[in-house]
């Protein structure tokens, strides 16, 4: 196992950024183009929730099966962890965090990965993709 640690500022407040962060249409939007999604719900993250997705390396790789479980989303305390695996991973545990920073916010990624002797493969695009998403955050929050 691995684990990934990124932390992202941001100028809007820290309600707009965890409201984007919960949002599966905002996920399938910040993903593009390392990933693309088939099945993603529709709506927000909600404790609980279950999601069986086809992922896509650039939509150009065959899709393979995907399996997301929210286990916390707790708007109070801005905090989503989900457990998911499928596509070569055994495990991947995600915990985001969502804080007031200066005088806007900051989005803690803490990914915990298990692929096996893929893993440190699996290291290197979690931190491509997880890095990738804030430029299309910091757009769809109208700061660039």
């Amino acid at each position: 196992m691995a684990i990934i640690e990124l932390t992202h500022d941001y100028a809007a407040t820290p309600e707009d950024v965890w409201a984007l962060a919960i949002d599966f249409e905002t996920l399938a939007e910040v993903c593009k183009p390392l990933i693309q999604f088939e099945g993603l719900p529709q709506g927000r993250c909600e404790t609980g929730m279950k999601a069986d997705v086809m992922v896509s390396i650039y939509g150009k790789l065959p899709a393979q099966p995907y399996a997301m479980e929210v286990l916390e989303c707790d708007d109070a305390a801005m905090v989503l962890r989900s457990r998911e695996k499928g596509a070569g991973v055994k495990r991947w545990n995600h915990t985001l965090r969502v804080e007031a920073h200066g005088t806007g916010a900051r989005l803690l990624d803490h990914i915990e990965i298990d692929a096996g002797f893929l893993t440190p493969i699996f290291v290197w695009w979690g931190r491509k993709l997880y890095q990738h998403r804030h430029k299309p955050r910091q757009r769809l929050l109208g700061e660039a």
